[in-house]
């Protein structure tokens, strides 16, 4: 006999549109985010996602449990733009991403002398995007040094996409390297976020989650 699970709506508003499903393997709900998607629940619940060459942050309140996970890249800019350009636009989009995720744990209980903070991602896994990784890579650890976070674990690089899973309550995370690749619905996915991206304007606030 099937075990039916009701799943109840998300412990924090705003977050309904995020697949939330019964993991048979782990017997707890899971809420699984794409790219340019967040979570964050208050509840006993693991965030999984699947990453390439975007980086996502895994950031709780390591008192109350309360925290989640993120998925992002940072946007691609055409040649004709200058240095400076191309510097901002990302830094306003990267900050968005992490903002929005700190800000949420932090509107609801979070504590930010409590933060606790992994990241994973940044693989090479388009060869035609030479660098991309490297940028997210580059961006997060860098973002985290100027908000005075020091990240508990990391594992970022290499040429593998990941699949990672968060338990925010307990902070623990299972991460495993995806080193043989039945299909290429990971890079098809991230081509079709890049091409989000380039769609987005970027002069006013950013708005992809």
């Amino acid at each position: 006999m099937i075990k039916k699970i009701k799943i109840e709506r998300p412990s924090i508003i705003g977050f309904e549109h995020v697949n939330r499903y019964w993991d048979r393997e782990r017997e707890i709900i899971a809420a699984k985010i794409l790219p340019g998607e967040y979570y964050v629940t208050r509840e006993d619940e693991v965030v999984t996602t699947v990453l390439g060459s975007c980086v996502s942050a895994c950031i709780r309140d390591r008192e109350s449990g309360i925290g989640g996970m993120n998925h992002f890249m940072l946007p691609q800019t055409s040649t004709g733009k200058s240095s400076d350009e191309i510097v901002g636009i990302a830094t306003r989009y990267g900050n968005f991403a992490m903002e929005h995720l700190i800000n949420t744990i932090l509107s609801n209980g979070g504590k930010r002398k409590n933060l606790e903070v992994k990241v994973f991602g940044g693989g090479k896994i388009i060869p035609t995007l030479t660098d991309v990784g490297i940028k997210n890579i580059t961006f997060v650890l860098d973002y985290l040094v100027q908000e005075g976070l020091k990240p508990l674990a990391q594992d970022l690089g290499d040429i593998y996409p990941r699949k990672v899973v968060y338990y925010p309550k307990t902070g623990k995370v299972n991460m495993k390297k995806i080193q043989d690749l039945h299909n290429d619905t990971i890079i098809q996915r991230e081509r079709q976020y890049i091409n989000n991206l380039k769609a987005v304007p970027v002069a006013g606030d950013v708005e992809l989650f």
